[in-house]
């Protein structure tokens, strides 16, 4: 799959995360993905400082983005 339907999925796959954490007073920024298929994105807002935010990033936003985009390996925040 090309990089950029792969982005392409990321972003949509991250608006349909967005409301959740905006709704607990967070946001989610995408930054890149890398030549890994690595999906690098950034928590903030109360998610940049939430305790269980890497918990969010890994069983939330990494399932749900691996789910939708075949390919990317990893949701890493940076």
């Amino acid at each position: 799959m090309p990089t950029d339907t792969m982005e392409s999925g990321v972003l949509e796959a991250i608006d349909a995360i967005r409301p959740a954490l905006q709704a607990d007073g967070g946001d989610i920024v995408f930054k890149n993905i890398d030549d890994a298929f690595v999906v690098h994105v950034e928590l903030v807002g109360a998610c940049g400082t939430c305790p269980v935010s890497t918990m969010t990033l890994k069983a939330g936003v990494e399932r749900i983005i691996m789910d939708r985009v075949p390919g990317i390996t990893e949701v890493v925040a940076d």
